[in-house]
This record gives structure tokens, C-alpha cells and sequence, in this order.
């Protein structure tokens, strides 16, 4: 008993040790800001109640330019290049759709160049002798991540959503945001959170743990 006692005592220092102010809430109200790297749109407006996985927002960010050594390919002077090149700046194409072409010796030769990418035609050089495809713009959303009502609305870049709940503050994060049902995996505060206690059930949970993890029950929970 002695021994489980020191035990018990060392866990707890060490639980003081690696939780230093962590909040520990039965209820409190959150307001969780979900904000756009960028301006975008909004979809949602005070008062909307919204589930977790809700999309608030969302915004469209330039995809990647990929250069086409169009000249070089066709065998012309990058000065030349214009005079071969089917489409305008600006101008949509597909992947794989010819973008240049050279023809010689009454269409004996033929070269054409063809676009790497879906997008559109950003600049012509006739320096270079490139041609810059800008690829297609991705969309990027943001979740209310939370379930509850939107409180405020910020035009352009996104929204507070407000909800009550239990609230349990964590250490540190790794990875991107992600949802799961709770689940509390230990009998007190003090607990280890070990290999032993996580089952095959747990897939796709979020446990809470204890004082602290093992190195063995993160390569499990992973």
C-alpha cells in the first residue's frame, strides 16, 4: 500500500508539473471565431443555428502557375512565340488541350504544346519564351467546428458561433481540427492514460486521459 501510495503521489506531482492552468469546466459558454485566411463569402447570418460540420464560409485561393517552355518545345525564338501560341491571356484551357503549335515543311514538321493543367493563360512571353498556366482556383471552407448559433457575422471573413458545453483544455495539439464522440478513458486526474485502455471501439473517439500519456498508448490511439 505504501508503495502505491508514493506512486500515486508521484503521479500527481507530475500531473501538477505538465498542467499548468488547464481548465477543467462541468458547463460554460464558448464563442469559437471561425475565420477565412482571406476574404471570401459567408453563408451564414445571425441567429442560424448550425451543426458541427456546417460550412460558414468559404474563399477561393489562386491555384499554382506552372510554366510551359513553349519556345524551347517548339523549336522558335522566344521572340517568335506569339505568333504560334492558339490561345489568349486570360483565356481557360484543359489539360492536355494545345496551347501552341509550329508546323514546317508544307505540315511535315508538326510541334504543338499542350497545357499541363486546368486554368487559364496568365502571360506570354516573348522574352522567355514561357507561357504561365495558372491552375484552377481551390476552394477553402471553414466549419463552425462547434454545434450552437452564430452570434456575429464578420462580412467577408467569417463568423462567432456560441454554444454551451463541458470544456476540457488540453496541452498542445498535433494535426489538423477533427471531431469525435468523447469518451473518458481513466478514473481520475491522476491516472496514466496507458496502452491497456484504449480498445478497437475507440476508433475515430477522442479520449480524455489522465495525468499524463505513454509513449506506447499514443502509437496505439495513432
Amino acid at each position: 500500500m505504501k508503495k502505491k501510495s508514493v506512486e500515486a503521489e508521484k503521479v500527481s506531482k507530475e500531473a501538477h508539473a505538465y498542467t499548468p492552468g488547464l481548465k477543467v469546466k462541468r458547463s460554460m459558454t464558448i464563442n469559437k471565431t471561425r475565420r477565412l485566411p482571406i476574404p471570401g463569402e459567408v453563408f451564414v447570418k445571425v441567429g442560424d443555428t448550425v451543426d458541427y460540420n456546417t460550412i460558414v464560409a468559404r474563399a477561393q485561393i489562386r491555384g499554382d502557375p506552372e510554366i510551359v517552355k513553349a519556345a524551347i518545345m517548339l523549336g522558335v525564338e522566344a521572340e517568335d512565340l506569339p505568333r504560334y501560341v492558339k490561345k489568349k491571356i486570360d483565356e481557360r484551357v484543359s489539360k492536355g488541350e494545345v496551347i501552341a503549335a509550329y508546323n514546317a515543311l508544307f505540315g511535315l514538321i508538326k510541334k504543338q504544346v499542350v497545357s499541363p493543367v486546368d486554368g487559364t493563360i496568365e502571360s506570354i512571353s516573348n522574352v522567355t519564351g514561357q507561357i504561365i498556366v495558372r491552375g484552377l482556383p481551390m476552394p477553402v471552407d471553414v466549419e463552425a467546428y462547434i454545434p450552437g448559433k452564430v452570434i456575429e457575422v464578420m462580412p467577408n471573413e467569417g463568423a462567432v458561433i456560441s454554444t454551451n458545453s463541458a470544456f476540457i483544455q488540453g496541452i498542445f495539439g498535433i494535426g489538423g481540427e477533427t471531431h469525435g464522440r468523447l469518451r473518458i478513458a481513466v478514473e481520475n486526474p491522476q491516472e496514466t492514460l496507458s496502452e491497456d485502455l484504449i480498445t478497437s471501439e475507440d476508433k475515430g473517439k477522442v479520449l480524455i486521459g489522465g495525468s499524463l500519456v505513454t509513449y506506447e498508448a499514443l502509437k496505439k490511439a495513432v
